[in-house]
This record gives structure tokens, C-alpha cells and sequence, in this order.
């Protein structure tokens, strides 16, 4: 079999397997999504942290998998799920392919130790440099088909069914938003992967070059270094949600639920000025971080509408 014939083979099955578990793993994302975009459906409760503060509990992803399937039924909790699947697809075939396009020619050494720090620079520069542009183009080409899968999934705050089939939500994001429509919070969602890139690649030189020696240990370092960067940059992701569904026809998108923001740098201040940028991040042990206030011992959330106001 052709080399090239081999490659397609493996991306293709990297692809099948990336399906089968977003198939699996789809009612925990859309209980994220949720989250993401401020719905709360179930209210908090006093609980006390590890350290005997008082708090508010808020239910973690299975509790709120379960209220989905009690509105929905099981087949609701898999809302959004053929534009996600057709979206992680898109993106993939186009990292792959602009990856290709990007090789460098440069001569690759059986041992990087024997490169000098000058050209293992130069070629961490390079990777980076790659990994930013092919991530970037796999996100344009595949955003519209996300806005439409989160679209899907915000319509449960509303029970609206104006985003249903995969075509008619295109034609539905074309009538409420225009053109524009299909990148609503594009711009936060590439900045975020960049940094995201930049951020890994440039720690995993530093660590593997300046602090580990033992060569057994680099190959975690990468893997670790993206997990945090990833982390780090979660905001970008949470704000690009926001935007994807702000000011969209839907009652997720708007207030009292959503204030409808100018841009997303708007939304973003928005949600720092509340601490909410970093809402879904934790799906297990969640706490409400809104306004509340401390009551004969007891910490009450305050939910009123001010909370939902765009800050000035």
C-alpha cells in the first residue's frame, strides 16, 4: 500500500474513533455547553468547601444530564450532536491537509541531541509557527458548522425548535445574523487555540531543554504542557460560546437570560466583572461564583436581574 494511501487509511480511523466517542460522550458536552452560556436551571444549595467555608453547591453534569432527559428523553440529550460530529470532521480533514501543505523541508536528526540550541530553536519556532496556522484554518473552515450545533443545544433554555434539521439552521443563522452570523465567536475561539499553541510549545522547549535531563521524561512533557495551556486559556472558550449564541433569536441569547453584547471583548468583560469565565470548567464539583450574600450563617445567592445587566 502507497504511503499516502496508508496516511489517509490512519486518518480516517483517528476520525471514526474521534466520532464514536463524541457519540458517547455528546450528553456531558451539551450539559457543558449549557453551563457555558449561563443556564441554570436547577438552583444552588448551602454546602460548606473542604475547609468549612460556606458556599453554594450547584448540580454537577450527570444531574444536569438527568433534568435534560427529563424534559427531552434520551434522545434529547444528543441535540447538536450531527453538526458537532460533522464540524470535528471538517476540521480535521483541513488540519491534515494544511499540515501537509505546511511541511518544512528540513533535514530531521535521529538524535536532537546533537542539534545546537540555535537550530533546535529555529525548529521549535517552525512547529509552532505550523501548528497556529493549520489549527486556525481548520477552525474557520469548521466554525459555521459549530455555531449550528451550539445553536441546537441553547435552544433547550427556551424550548424553541428554530434550529432543528443541519440545512434549515444554516438558513435560520442566515436570516436572524446575515453572513456574520456563521462566525459569531470566531474571534475568541482562534485567539484562544493560538495562545493555546504558542503557550505549550514554547514551555515544552523551556522544560525538555532547561529542566529535564533525562530523556525517558520529555515525551510528557508536551502532552502536560497543552493540558495547562489549554486550561489557561478555557475563557476564550467559554466567551466564544456566549457569542455564538448572543443576540440569535434565541432565549439563551437574550435577556433577561443574556445581555445582547456589543463584541466579545464586551463579553468578556462582562463575565470577569461576575467571575464568570471560567463557568463549566469544573463538571463535577461546582460552586456558584455569582452575587450572593451571607445570611445568619448562611450564604444566599442573590438572582436578581442585575446580575444579568451588561456591566458599563
Amino acid at each position: 500500500m502507497p504511503p499516502r494511501s496508508k496516511d489517509t487509511e490512519v486518518l480516517w480511523s483517528d476520525i471514526t474513533g474521534r466520532i464514536l466517542i463524541n457519540a458517547i460522550t455528546h450528553p456531558i458536552e451539551y450539559a457543558k455547553v449549557l453551563i457555558q452560556i449561563g443556564y441554570e436551571p436547577i438552583p444552588p444549595k448551602p454546602t460548606v468547601t473542604l475547609f468549612g467555608k460556606p458556599a453554594l453547591k450547584l448540580p454537577n453534569a450527570f444531574t444536569y444530564i438527568r433534568h435534560i432527559k427529563s424534559i427531552d428523553g434520551l434522545t434529547g440529550c444528543y441535540r447538536g450532536l450531527l453538526p458537532k460530529v460533522c464540524s470535528y470532521t471538517v476540521s480535521t480533514i483541513a488540519c491534515d491537509k494544511t499540515l501537509e501543505y505546511l511541511q518544512f523541508n528540513s533535514v530531521q536528526n535521529e538524535d536532537e541531541d546533537d542539534e545546537n540550541e540555535i537550530v533546535r530553536r529555529k525548529k521549535c519556532i517552525r512547529e509552532i509557527i505550523r501548528d497556529v496556522i493549520s489549527r486556525t484554518v481548520a477552525i474557520v473552515v469548521s466554525h459555521p458548522l459549530e455555531v449550528v450545533s451550539l445553536r441546537m443545544m441553547a435552544q433547550f433554555v427556551g424550548g424553541e425548535t428554530k434550529y432543528s434539521s443541519l440545512f434549515g439552521s444554516f438558513l435560520e443563522i442566515y436570516r436572524e445574523n446575515g453572513i456574520l452570523g456563521y462566525y459569531a465567536g470566531l474571534i475568541p475561539r482562534v485567539i484562544g487555540s493560538a495562545a493555546a499553541i504558542i503557550l505549550a510549545g514554547v514551555s515544552t522547549y523551556a522544560i525538555n531543554n532547561y529542566v529535564i535531563q533525562e530523556p525517558t521524561m520529555k515525551p510528557y512533557t508536551a502532552s502536560t504542557m497543552k493540558f495547562l495551556a489549554t486550561t489557561v486559556m478555557y475563557p476564550f472558550l467559554v466567551v466564544s460560546h456566549c457569542m455564538a449564541v448572543n443576540d440569535c433569536g434565541l432565549v439563551a441569547g437574550l435577556p433577561p437570560h443574556m445581555p445582547i453584547y456589543k463584541n466579545w471583548l464586551h463579553c468578556w468583560n462582562h463575565l470577569s466583572v461576575h467571575n464568570q469565565l471560567k463557568r463549566g470548567s469544573s463538571l463535577l464539583w461546582r460552586y456558584y461564583t455569582g452575587p450572593q450574600m451571607l445570611l445568619n450563617g448562611k450564604v444566599i445567592p442573590i438572582m436578581g436581574d442585575n446580575f444579568y445587566q451588561p456591566s458599563p
